[in-house]
C-alpha cells in the first residue's frame, strides 16, 4: 500500500502558521514579481479566484481588504517543507518526496488494520509540530493514492485520511473522479479523452487495454493499470530529475545585453549548485529569453539555444560559460525582455560521468570542481553569495524581484524572527 501525504493549500498554510490572523480569510500567494496567483485559500477559491489570475485583475480586492495578498516567500516555504518531510522520514523508513508539498510513503509490512490509525496520528503530529494541515490518501497504487488524497482534502467526513482498500471503494472513487483529475492525464489530454467518451477515471479503467495502448501508448497503459490496482509506478529510492530550470520574470522589462547576461549567469550558477547538491552532472545547457507576451503593442521574440558539453559537468564555471555562449547566440537588440532562464538537462549521476577523449582537460575540471565546492561551503551560511563569478550580479540571484507583500522569513533569519508583544 502507498500513502500520499499532501499539504493543504501549502503556501497559504505556511503564511498562516506565523500569522494566525489570516485563518478564515481569503488569502492568495503570488508568483515572482507579484505577477499572478499561484496558491489560494479555500475562502479565495470560493470567491471564484482562479489559479494563474494576474494580480492586477484582483488588486482592487486586496486594496479593499476583501483578500490578503502575499508575495512568494520560498525561503519560508522550503524550510516548512523540510520540517514536514523530516517528520515523515522519522515515522516510516521509505519515503519518496514528490514535490515541495507532497510525499509518498511505502506502507509495506504494516497490517492494513493499523494503517488508518497510523495515518491519522501522523497527520495530527504534523499539524501539532508544524502547524501545517495535511490530507493523506491510501491505496494499492500511487495513482489511486493521489485520487484518495483528493477525497481526503475535499470531504471533511474523512477527517484528513481516505483509504481505497476495497474494490467497492475503488470503483466509487473512480466514478466520482473527472478524467482531467487523474494523475498523468491533466488538462491537455482530458478534452481528447472526453471526445472519445471517457469522462471519468472509471470510464478510462473500463476501456480495453488494446485501445489504451493504440491511442496513448505505454504511458497511458501504465495509468490504466494503476487505476485497475496494478502497481506500475514503483517507489523511487532516489529522485532522478531529467532537467533543472532556474528562471525569473523581471520586475521591469530590460533591453541591456550586459544586464541580462548577469541574470543569465546567476541562473546558470543556481542550476550548477542544484546539480552538485543532488550529486549529478549535466551535458546540455539551454538559455532562453521571453519578451512580454501581454504587450501586444510590442515586437515579440521567444528564442532559446542549447550548448552541449563534451563531458557532463556540475561546476559553476563550465555551466555559466555554456549558458553565456547560448545567450550570445540568441540575444537581439531592439527587444524588451521580460524573462530569462537557464535549463540543464541530459542529467547523469556524478560518479557515472565519462570523460570525452577530445579536448578534455582533467586537471582543469578537477580545479573547477574544487573551486565550486569551496564556493558552496562559504556561501552556505550567507543570505547573498560571498563568492561568485565576475559575470554574476552582486547579491542574491533573485534580487530585483518585486515582492511588495512578502512576509518575514520567520524560521530561517535571525533578523526576521516573530515578535511577541
Amino acid at each position: 500500500m502507498y500513502a500520499l501525504v499532501d499539504c493543504n493549500n501549502f503556501f497559504v498554510s505556511c503564511e498562516r502558521v506565523f500569522r494566525p490572523q489570516l485563518e478564515g480569510k481569503a488569502v492568495v500567494v503570488l508568483s515572482n514579481n507579484d505577477g499572478c496567483v499561484v496558491a489560494r485559500s479555500n475562502e479565495s477559491k470560493a470567491m471564484g479566484i482562479k489559479m494563474g489570475t494576474p494580480f492586477y485583475q484582483i488588486s482592487r480586492l486586496a486594496d479593499s481588504g476583501r483578500i490578503v495578498a502575499c508575495s512568494s516567500n520560498y525561503t519560508l516555504y522550503g524550510d516548512m517543507s523540510a520540517r514536514v518531510m523530516s517528520i515523515l522520514a522519522d515515522a516510516l523508513p521509505r519515503i519518496e518526496i514528490y514535490s515541495i508539498d507532497e510525499a509518498f510513503l511505502v506502507l509495506d509490512g504494516i497490517p492494513e488494520g493499523r494503517i488508518g490509525g497510523l495515518c491519522s496520528s501522523l497527520a495530527a503530529r504534523i499539524r501539532k509540530w508544524t502547524g501545517i494541515p495535511v490530507s493523506i490518501g491510501v491505496a494499492p497504487t500511487k495513482t489511486l493514492a493521489k485520487i484518495a488524497s483528493h477525497f481526503a482534502k475535499k470531504y471533511r467526513g474523512y477527517k484528513g485520511v481516505c483509504m481505497i482498500d476495497t474494490e467497492e471503494k475503488r470503483r466509487k472513487a473512480l466514478e466520482l473522479t473527472p478524467i482531467e483529475d487523474v494523475w498523468g492525464v491533466g488538462r491537455k489530454l482530458g478534452p481528447k479523452l472526453r471526445e472519445s467518451g471517457v469522462r471519468t477515471a472509471f470510464d478510462y479503467a473500463l476501456r480495453p487495454v488494446e485501445w489504451i495502448r493504440a491511442n496513448y501508448m505505454l504511458h497511458g497503459v501504465r495509468t490504466w493499470m494503476e487505476l485497475n490496482g496494478t502497481v506500475c509506478l514503483e517507489a523511487e529510492t532516489e529522485t532522478s530529475r531529467k532537467s533543472i530550470c532556474t528562471s525569473r520574470s523581471f520586475a521591469e522589462m530590460m533591453d541591456g545585453e550586459d544586464e541580462i547576461a548577469m541574470k543569465v549567469s546567476d541562473f546558470a550558477a543556481q542550476c550548477a549548485k542544484k546539480l552538485r547538491q543532488e550529486g549529478t552532472a549535466a551535458t546540455d545547457v539551454t538559455t532562453f529569453l521571453y519578451t512580454n507576451r501581454f504587450r501586444t503593442d510590442m515586437d515579440q521574440y521567444f528564442p532559446s539555444a542549447t550548448i552541449r558539453l563534451e563531458t557532463a559537468a556540475s561546476n559553476t564555471q563550465e555551466i555559466v560559460a555554456a549558458a553565456l555562449r547560448a545567450f550570445r547566440m540568441i540575444f537581439r537588440h531592439g527587444y524588451k525582455y521580460k524573462k530569462a532562464g537557464v535549463t540543464v538537462s541530459n542529467i547523469v549521476p556524478a560518479e557515472a560521468v565519462q570523460a570525452s577523449i577530445f579536448g578534455f582537460d582533467p586537471a582543469l575540471r578537477s580545479r573547477n570542481d574544487s573551486l565550486s565546492r569551496i564556493m558552496d561551503r562559504l556561501n552556505a551560511t550567507a543570505d547573498a553569495p560571498l563568492l561568485r563569478l565576475a559575470s554574476q550580479n552582486e547579491g542574491h540571484y533573485a534580487s530585483g524581484i518585486r515582492s511588495e507583500h512578502r512576509s518575514r522569513r520567520y524560521s530561517t533569519s535571525l533578523d526576521e524572527l516573530i515578535e511577541i508583544k
